[in-house]
């Protein structure tokens, strides 16, 4: 079945995530979220979810924990009190560089050359956007997509 091959697919990548962001106390969708934010600077925690194609119920906690370890901070904007922006505290910008590594890491696990990798980022694209789709899924795959994923 497809579903168990993406499924396994998926937990493995997670697992060798799990492993290789370890030294940080990281987790993958944490890792996530500081990629997001390396890349692109401070984003609404609207535009977070969007992007990384997480709700709010699971992106809460998640940047709770960013924020207690120093890494991230929240603030409201003083237009609009119900919007949250978060930003990269220096702790968070710093560990860019010590986490320079990891994306090296997770390729040698993964065994792909570059082009086989972008081969398999666009099937796996154009496969969740037809799913998505036909079955009238809510939630785009996301538009920018972190590069380290």
């Amino acid at each position: 079945m497809l579903c168990f091959a993406l499924y396994t697919a998926s937990r493995v990548t997670t697992q060798a995530y799990r492993r290789v962001l370890a030294p940080w106390g990281l987790t993958y969708p944490q890792f996530l979220v500081l990629v997001e934010l390396w890349d692109r600077g401070p984003l609404t925690v609207s535009d977070l979810g969007e992007d990384l194609a997480l709700d709010s119920g699971t992106l809460s906690p998640l940047l709770t924990r960013l924020e207690r370890s120093g890494f991230v901070s929240r603030s409201r904007t003083s237009e609009d009190a119900r919007v949250v922006t978060v930003q990269l505290t220096a702790a968070g910008s710093r560990l860019r560089e010590d986490m320079a590594e990891v994306p090296g890491q997770i390729a040698d696990c993964m065994n792909l050359e570059p082009y086989e990798a972008k081969a398999l980022i666009s099937s796996l694209q154009e496969y969740t956007d037809v799913v998505e789709t036909r079955s009238g899924a809510r939630h785009p795959y996301p538009t920018t997509t972190p590069h380290h994923r």
